[in-house]
């Protein structure tokens, strides 16, 4: 009897023994493939969590970067603006880019009933009510402030992209670049010949818009040279198209204008500029193209120079406010804000131009 309960005891310790051997080696089995499963979903798992946080990196930035949309107290109405020609690919993608994301507000560029369009016939059919903002590539003359006071209300003008003022000749002509002192000179009539700027011995037939029409000037307000009249050897044009045009078939001419505007033309050479003979700047990017390789290729703005300022005539691109405590300060206001949100910086350097922020 006792040899019997013994053997049962033996069996049923055994059996205890092959039980929890069993459990173990389940136990230790599940750690074994639940750690092998880990390891192999590990680089999935950190790659989710880092598209994760990628997105949520993303999303936090397009939701601080300003756009059209996020601009407030825009109008509802249709307003009339015009000006500068500098700003015709500003009008053509910007705006229309605005019209898009704004459909509430509706913009129509106006043409001046007389004389030729630019910054001054702007600014003049805005002192005289026929335009709510107008579009500037020159600052504003102190005569123009003057006549805004009188009228009962000043002007702003607010700073949005910038250009460079670029001087363009016949390609055929040889010369290596301008100072902006000889440049002036050329215009009011006391350098007259090419052999005079270190170029061949040819008449230099300056080609300008009329100074109650120009888009861009080259005598600053704060200089002695400021409302000098120019030379009677100064051939006035309507528009740049024009100036353009004529140079292509004078040698000897000379034209300055918005250098987005004619540093791409294939009919005509942009010149260096520079505060000085030894510092001579190139309004577009190295190397230049040359007429033969144009329109393939095409010469580009040289946006670097015009941002560190080393490149020595600069135009600031403003939209001229009146401030006025109505529509037409609401609207110009508008505008400008619109044009300095990042959306509106980003297409004003898709147009050609630099940004300011």
């Amino acid at each position: 009897m006792d040899n019997t309960n013994q053997k049962k005891a033996l069996i049923n310790s055994e059996i205890a023994l092959f039980l929890r051997g069993l459990i173990i080696g389940k136990v230790l089995t599940l750690i074994v493939i639940g750690g092998l499963l880990w390891w192999l979903l590990k680089p999935n798992l950190l790659s989710r969590r880092s598209v994760n946080s990628s997105n949520q990196s993303s999303n936090t930035v397009s939701s601080t970067a300003s756009t059209f949309q996020t601009v407030a107290d825009v109008p509802t109405a249709s307003f009339n603006y015009g000006g500068s020609t500098a700003w015709a690919s500003i009008r053509q993608l910007v705006d229309s880019q605005i019209q898009s994301d704004r459909p509430e507000l509706q913009l129509r560029y106006v043409d001046p009933v007389n004389g030729s369009p630019g910054s001054s016939s702007g600014i003049r059919m805005l002192l005289d009510g026929k335009l709510d903002f107008a579009q500037s590539s020159r600052p504003l003359t102190d005569e123009e402030q003057a006549m805004a006071k009188e009228r009962g209300f000043t002007l702003e003008q607010r700073q949005v992209g910038m250009d460079g003022i670029a001087v363009v000749v016949n390609p055929s002509l040889n010369v290596p670049g301008l100072t902006v002192e000889q440049l002036q000179q050329i215009y009011l009539g006391k350098i007259t010949n090419w052999n005079q700027v270190g170029g061949p011995n040819l008449p230099i037939t300056p080609l300008s818009q009329r100074p109650e029409d120009a888009d861009t000037v080259i005598f600053p307000s704060n200089t002695d040279l400021k409302g000098q009249a120019l030379s009677s050897n100064v051939q006035y044009v309507y528009s740049t198209t024009e100036a353009v045009r004529q140079l292509s078939k004078t040698p000897g001419g000379i034209y300055y204008a918005s250098a987005r505007s004619v540093v791409p033309q294939c009919s005509v050479k942009a010149l260096p500029l520079g505060s000085t003979s030894g510092q001579l700047i190139p309004p577009y990017s190295e190397p230049l193209v040359s007429p033969e390789q144009c329109p393939r290729q095409r010469n580009q703005l040289n946006t670097q120079a015009i941002k560190n300022g080393s490149y020595p005539i600069i135009a600031n691109l403003s939209v001229i406010i009146k401030q006025n405590k109505g529509r037409e300060q609401r609207i110009g206001d508008a505008y400008a804000k619109l044009l300095l949100t990042d959306q509106g910086q980003k297409a004003i350097e898709q147009a050609g131009f630099v940004a300011v922020r």
